[in-house]
């Protein structure tokens, strides 16, 4: 029998000081193995030095961002890409203007922001991955994405293929483009990356009976399974949406029938280093 790998990786560290302490309890009580910190969040520099001294098997990456807070470079050098306050717009206005963004634009803050990663952290990011999942939106971007992956010699997500057999996470209207340009490209760049993406824990999805089933239907090589586990403190409730949902992930990620259900199975977690 093949043997089943599976990555799990939270979103959004450093998004507050609520969810950047749920993912490292997550990954120490829990299943989690890796993270992607959101380098625009104010406090990300010390959330990540405490993810280093306290979860030092914790995989680290950067999840790239577009369409949250404001950019590292200024808002005239990245003028296609925020929404004439000097701030990223959100995940619709983004959808929205789309066809007007400069990719060079989008390389150059990517560029800073991964660069401010390795500053703090010491080393490259082991993967990259992004918020809303805007480095798939357009064929550009994916392209500007798997450049920042060569440059700085590491993995990443790719959003297929999905053994839902949809592009999880990705809007309808990207979808059936990104279905044609993703799997070319990696062909061409050929990234280190996982076999299968898992983005249906999610939301009201995010249930225990789900993380089963998701875990009953892994496919022999590597799988990454997207979660979002967190505290709901203030900042978070007053700025996110997606709040006290992640209590209910952080709940499901370290429970016992989870973590008992994996040992049966005989399933290995890894991170993304070990791509």
């Amino acid at each position: 029998m093949e043997t089943i790998h599976l990555i799990v990786n939270a979103d959004d560290y450093g998004r507050t000081p609520g969810v950047s302490q749920g993912i490292r309890e997550a990954h120490l009580r829990g299943i989690v193995t890796s993270t992607t910190a959101m380098m625009n969040m104010p406090g990300v520099e010390a959330e990540l030095q405490r993810a280093m001294r306290e979860t030092p098997n914790l995989g680290l990456g950067v999840h790239l961002v577009l369409t949250s807070g404001a950019p590292f470079l200024p808002a005239a050098q990245v003028s296609t890409i925020t929404n004439g306050r000097g701030r990223f717009p959100s995940q619709q206005e983004f959808l929205a203007k789309l066809k007007s963004v400069d990719e060079n634009q989008v390389a150059a803050e990517w560029d800073a922001q991964i660069r401010c990663f390795i500053k703090i952290v010491g080393r490259n990011p082991d993967h990259l991955d992004s918020h809303h999942h805007t480095s798939y939106y357009s064929e550009s971007l994916f392209d500007a994405f798997l450049g920042m992956a060569r440059k700085y010699r590491c993995a990443i997500r790719s959003p297929l293929p999905c053994p839902s057999g949809n592009c999880d996470g990705l809007p309808p209207e990207i979808a059936e483009m990104a279905r044609e340009f993703v799997p070319r490209l990696n062909l061409q760049f050929k990234p280190a990356r996982p076999d299968w993406f898992i983005g249906t824990f999610y939301y009201e999805q995010a249930t225990v009976e789900q993380l089963m089933l998701i875990l009953e239907g892994l496919k022999p090589g590597v799988s990454e399974l997207m979660c979002h586990p967190g505290f709901a403190d203030p900042a978070l409730m007053e700025g996110s949406g997606y709040n006290r949902p992640r209590e209910r992930e952080l709940a499901i990620l370290t429970s016992k029938p989870i973590r008992k259900e994996m040992e049966r199975r005989g399933i290995h977690l890894i991170n993304f280093g070990n791509l």
